[in-house]
């Protein structure tokens, strides 16, 4: 990757943190396995305000929308059966999803670097 000009600046919603986490996860990979990495990593990724957006969702439509997008099925079904925990589990997540969200992309940053590492 051309270190002039940073790709992951390009995802929307990323934190220092985040880019951190990503700059220390790439850095024994190849360049190849780096572009690899970048492209299956920001098609996984969650932006945080999209998950602020489905939890706002949650309050008007069906709660437990940001549970389904990022994978917590079991947390989805039990926040739409009842009613985003009586509402309460919704502004616990509307208060959170950042941290949602940061959880999810480490997930996402560990299962790419697994698939780049096997790809050369």
């Amino acid at each position: 990757m051309d270190m002039n000009q940073n790709p992951y600046m390009s995802l929307p919603g990323i934190t220092p943190e985040e880019m951190g986490f990503l700059q220390q996860a790439i850095g024994d990979l190849n360049e190849s396995q780096q572009k690899y990495f970048y492209m299956v990593y920001s098609g996984k990724r969650k932006n945080p305000q999209d998950i602020l957006l489905f939890t706002l969702l949650g309050f008007i439509v069906v709660a437990g929308v940001q549970r389904f997008a990022v994978g917590q099925i079991g947390m989805g079904l039990l926040y739409f059966f009842t009613g985003g925990l009586c509402l309460i589990g919704t502004i616990v997540d509307l208060v959170n999803y950042k941290t949602i969200a940061t959880d999810f992309n480490r997930k996402m940053a560990y299962e790419s670097y697994q698939i780049s590492k096997m790809s050369s």
